[in-house]
């Protein structure tokens, strides 16, 4: 990200009147409707093949696990949904997570680990990739996600979050965002992540998701996920 950028970032205030006039954008959020349903059906179709390709990875690395991995998230206005992804854990990641509370590498509610020892061997490739994103597409066509916006917390996330946090809320969670879009995202603390994400509610618009969209292309393809 450009110095530019970066100073931008920082000097934009979050008032609460910006963050008010979200209702107000109704051709804006038609269009962006728009381009969800297109955009999402268009990745559906053109890759497929690729879906396929890793469906099969993902069962022969670990056959007693499903290929999609279903997990209840949190989207605009604290509205429930159920996300869809590549399963790139063990099928008891969740009840593992508790014993691995203490090696937590962010703060806040979330939990992120570097080398999580839950992750299969087909999963760290889809990770590094962010091709276990890929199903979320469908949650776009569903309407439950866009394909820019704040990324989908876990209700028990939500309920720790404070005031601020949950202004992340006033949108509809997305697929990719500011912080999917930095190269030294796994170094930023959550109240960073919090501040990259009311920036985005305070800037959004057609010419900004583009932007985000044109962004994530180049993270997937220089395989700067984790």
């Amino acid at each position: 990200m450009s110095m530019a950028l970066e100073a931008e970032e920082r000097e934009v205030a979050l008032g609460e009147e910006a963050l008010a006039g979200i209702e107000g954008r109704v051709a804006y959020r038609a269009i962006k409707r728009a381009f969800d349903v297109a955009f999402s059906l268009l990745m559906l179709v053109c890759f497929c093949w690729l879906f396929a390709i890793i469906a099969i990875a993902v069962k022969l690395d670990d056959p007693s696990g499903p290929v999609i991995f279903r997990q209840t998230r949190v989207t605009r206005g604290g509205r429930e949904f159920t996300m869809y992804k590549f399963r790139s854990m063990c099928v008891d990641a969740e009840e593992r997570l508790e014993e691995l509370r203490a090696s937590n590498e962010k703060t806040g509610p979330v939990f992120k680990m570097a080398d999580d020892p839950r992750v299969t061997r087909v999963g760290r490739w889809l990770r590094k990739l962010s091709l276990d994103e890929l199903p979320q597409f469908v949650n776009v066509l569903k309407g439950d996600l866009s394909v820019v916006g704040p990324r989908p917390a876990l209700p028990s996330e939500v309920a720790a979050y404070d005031e601020r946090q949950r202004k992340r809320l006033l949108v509809k969670a997305g697929i990719t965002c500011y912080w999917q879009t930095r190269r030294n995202r796994d170094a930023i603390d959550f109240d960073e992540w919090v501040d990259l994400d009311l920036l985005y509610i305070e800037k959004h618009s057609v010419l900004t998701d583009l932007k985000l969209i044109a962004r994530t292309i180049g993270v997937v393809l220089t395989a700067q996920g984790s």
